[in-house]
């Protein structure tokens, strides 16, 4: 194979063949044929000139099998993973999988860390003092048997050359390429051993697809990748253009996880019973077991359960008596009428700026910091109402007047269900 003939074809717009696109990635996993510069140059000519269906069903394919696949066999059926493609506030992994394991499904994840104004579910759980991220295959496996639920942070043994690419995309500017995003997640639910995959594909401005032809267009290529991978895939489009329930932050997003678990009404309940709903129908059982997990106190006690066996030194519902961030200040309304929007990406990027995210992967997250959301739009606010309360570790307090927009007439509240794609 000459790699200068595989960058030079997809950058004139030809396809790359099956053989070509295994050696790419190849080279990813460690294999050589392909240097960094190279790898790279292939990454953006994918983003300048795009793949076809058939490119990108063999390319997650071909990443899925480039390290080992977890081997579910023998535990209890359905097996299903839920994947999030990131947002501000975005804690449902935390609610849905005790939900569905509560449920009677198998729920083995790989979850990620938080980069920008997108959260990770790991940096939320590595919030709780003593919760271990980092279990090997066969703790899994074996966790899973035990209890429904496994989670880890990605490891080096699943899917190695989608890490290799995450990386240098990450540094040269080609993140946001619908192949190269499709590709990067279904490989990993694949490589996961997962026979149900539930997707929750956020868009607004506290995602990475910002508007819903482009969610839409993403959502159309993994449906299309799954038909020709034989995945039962479910996606739901879900809003982000302002942050999901009341909390930013990692601790507090725990904190309020472990709120719905124990019932709190609101927006991530909302959702979360929407997912579970879609998750089960799909494995053919009834939807609505999810509610009844969640009122029955089953789902919390499943939590408890899991956080218990991850090493969690407190119990769920004992976080939020720990101590908090040092400092605490409310910003207030400025106006009286009906909240007309609070923008999921200014909230992020002040989150950021906070110390809760990060900009770059060597950044230190302060778990403690965040800020809550105290109105949603379609709320209806007087001055001097709280909308805003900021956690920080000292007295610095972000300029948080551009998210938030008050309107003289009514507003309805956002729809959280955009769209619906299945296969």
């Amino acid at each position: 194979m000459n790699p200068v003939r595989i960058i030079e074809r997809k950058r004139d717009g030809e396809a790359n063949s099956r053989e070509e696109i295994q050696f790419v990635v190849d080279a990813a996993a460690g294999s050589g044929g392909m240097g960094e510069a190279q790898l790279a140059a292939w990454c953006m000519a994918v983003v300048l000139k795009g793949m076809s269906l058939d490119e990108t069903a063999v390319l997650t394919q071909a990443i899925a099998a480039s390290g080992e696949t977890v081997n579910l066999s023998g535990l209890p059926k359905p097996w299903v993973d839920k994947h999030s493609t990131g947002g501000v506030g975005d804690k449902t992994t935390l609610v849905l999988l005790p939900m569905l394991a509560a449920c009677g499904l198998t729920c083995v994840k790989m979850s990620g860390r938080g980069l920008g104004k997108t959260g990770g579910t790991i940096d939320k759980l590595e919030s709780v003092p003593g919760f271990r991220t980092a279990l090997s295959l066969e703790e899994m496996i074996t966790q899973a048997r035990e209890i429904g639920i496994a989670l880890t942070s990605q490891t080096p043994r699943l899917t190695p050359a989608d890490g290799t690419l995450y990386a240098l995309r990450d540094v040269t500017g080609t993140v946001r390429s619908i192949p190269l995003i499709a590709s990067s997640v279904l490989s990993k639910k694949i490589a996961g051993g997962a026979d149900i995959i539930s997707i929750d594909l956020k868009c607004g401005s506290g995602a990475f697809m910002e508007s819903l032809p482009e969610a839409k267009e993403l959502a159309a290529t993994m449906i299309g990748v799954g038909q020709r991978l034989g995945l039962k895939l479910g996606i739901e489009i879900t809003e982000m253009d302002q942050p999901l329930g009341r909390c930013v932050g990692n601790r507090l997003e725990v904190i309020e996880a472990a709120e719905v678990l124990q019932g709190a009404p609101g927006r991530l309940r909302e959702l979360c019973l929407e997912l579970a709903r879609t998750a089960l129908e799909m494995a053919g059982m009834d939807g609505g077991v999810a509610t009844r997990a969640l009122d029955s106190g089953a789902a919390l006690s499943k939590a408890e359960q899991w956080f218990a066996v991850q090493g969690a030194s407190v119990g769920l519902t004992e976080i939020a008596g720990l101590p908090g961030a040092t400092c605490v200040h409310e910003v207030v309304a400025p106006a009286t009428g009906w909240v007309e929007r609070i923008d999921a990406g200014t909230v992020g990027e002040a989150a950021v700026d906070l110390g809760a995210g990060r900009r770059s992967k060597s950044d230190i997250v302060d778990p403690l910091v965040g800020i809550e959301v105290l109105a949603h739009v379609g709320d209806t606010v007087s001055v001097g109402d709280p909308i805003f309360r900021v956690h920080s570790a000292n007295d610095f307090v972000p300029d948080l007047s551009a998210a938030l927009s008050i309107s003289s007439t009514p507003l309805a509240p956002l729809p959280l269900v955009l769209a619906r794609m299945s296969v």
